[in-house]
C-alpha cells in the first residue's frame, strides 16, 4: 500500500497543481505521503495545510495548545498560525497545501475561507470509510493510473472534492447546522402558523397547537418571540382581526357570525378587540371599505 501511496503522490505533484469549481479555485503547493513522521520544531504557512493519520498517535500543537491525533484523525493548520508534530512512534500522514485563488473565486468563498482562517476546531475524528477518507485514498490510487481513460479529468474533480471535504470537515458542519436549526425553526413556524389560520373557529390555546406539533408550550412560545417579535396569544389575536376584515369586507356575513368564524367569545369582546386594534368599529369598517379592491386593509 506504501509503495502505491507513494507514486500516487509524485504523480499529483507533477499533475495537479490547481483545481477549479463554478464559484472557486484553489493552487495546490503540494502533495505529501508520509509513512513515518515524528517531530518537527514550530512553524508557520501563508496557506492551509491538511494532515490525515492513516496509522499511529501523536500530538498536534496549534498556537501552543496540544491535541492528541491518531488513526483516522484529520487536522488543520491555519494560515500564519505557529504549530508543530510530536510523535514517538511516528505517524503516517498523508498531507496537503492549498489556498483559495481569490482572484478567482465568488466573494461567497472569499468569506468562507475567512471562516476557516479563524476555526476553533482543528482537528477531527473521522471515519475510515468517510468521505475524506475515501476522496483522498481513491485519489492517491487513481493518479497511479494514467493509461485510464478521462485520467486527467477524474483526477483534477477528485482532487477538488477531496479540497472542499477538507473544507466542509472544519468550516462548513457549524454553517450547517445553524442554518438546519434555523430550517427547522421556520418549518416549525410555519406549522404553528398554518394550525393556528385552519383553526381560529376554536380556542386554539398555546398548548393546543404546542400538543398538535409535539413541542413543549414554551418552546413553541420562544418560538414566536424570537422569530416574530410577539407573542403567542397576540400573533392569534392579530390572524382572528385580520381574518374578520377580511370577511367584513369580503363576504355578507353577519357580524356576530364573523365574530363566531373567527374565535371570538361574543359580539360585544369582538367588536371592542377589533376597534382597538383598526381604530373602526366592524360595522363602520365594512361600509368604508366594502367596495376597494384591496383586501389588506390600511388605516
Amino acid at each position: 500500500m506504501t509503495a502505491n501511496l507513494i507514486a500516487g503522490e509524485i504523480s499529483l505533484n507533477e499533475r495537479v497543481h490547481r483545481t477549479q469549481g463554478n464559484e472557486m479555485s484553489f493552487h495546490v503547493h503540494y502533495w505529501g505521503v508520509m509513512p513515518k513522521h515524528y517531530d518537527n520544531v514550530p512553524h508557520k504557512h501563508s496557506f492551509f495545510e491538511v494532515c490525515y493519520v492513516l496509522e499511529g498517535q501523536g500530538t498536534y500543537i496549534d498556537d501552543g495548545r496540544p491535541y492528541p491525533v491518531k488513526e483516522n484523525t484529520i487536522f488543520l493548520s491555519r494560515p500564519g498560525v505557529l504549530h508543530h508534530i510530536k510523535s514517538d512512534t511516528g505517524l503516517f500522514l498523508l498531507y496537503v497545501g492549498f489556498e483559495l485563488v481569490e482572484s478567482e473565486s465568488t466573494e461567497k468563498w472569499i468569506t468562507l475561507i475567512e471562516e476557516a482562517k479563524r476555526c476553533s476546531e482543528v482537528v477531527a475524528d473521522v471515519k475510515e470509510d468517510g468521505t475524506a477518507p475515501f476522496i483522498w485514498k481513491s485519489l492517491l490510487n487513481h493518479a497511479t493510473k494514467s493509461e485510464d481513460a478521462f485520467f486527467e479529468e477524474i483526477l483534477t474533480n477528485l482532487a477538488h472534492s477531496l479540497i472542499l471535504s477538507l473544507i466542509n470537515t472544519f468550516v462548513l458542519p457549524l454553517n450547517y447546522h445553524q442554518k438546519a436549526v434555523q430550517k427547522t425553526s421556520s418549518l416549525t413556524l410555519n406549522l404553528a402558523k398554518l394550525y393556528i389560520k385552519d383553526n381560529l373557529a376554536n380556542s386554539i390555546k398555546l398548548t393546543d397547537t404546542a400538543t398538535h406539533l409535539h413541542l413543549s408550550s414554551r418552546h413553541l412560545s420562544r418560538l414566536f418571540k424570537t422569530e416574530l417579535g410577539v407573542s403567542y396569544s397576540e400573533y392569534v389575536q392579530n390572524e382572528r382581526i385580520q381574518r374578520a376584515a377580511i370577511l367584513l369586507k369580503t363576504t355578507d356575513l353577519s357580524i356576530r357570525d364573523i365574530a363566531q368564524e373567527t374565535g371570538f367569545p361574543d359580539v360585544h369582546y369582538f367588536t371592542r378587540v377589533f376597534t382597538a386594534s383598526m381604530r373602526s368599529s366592524p360595522g363602520r369598517f365594512r361600509s368604508l371599505y366594502t367596495k376597494l379592491k384591496t383586501t389588506a386593509y390600511k388605516d
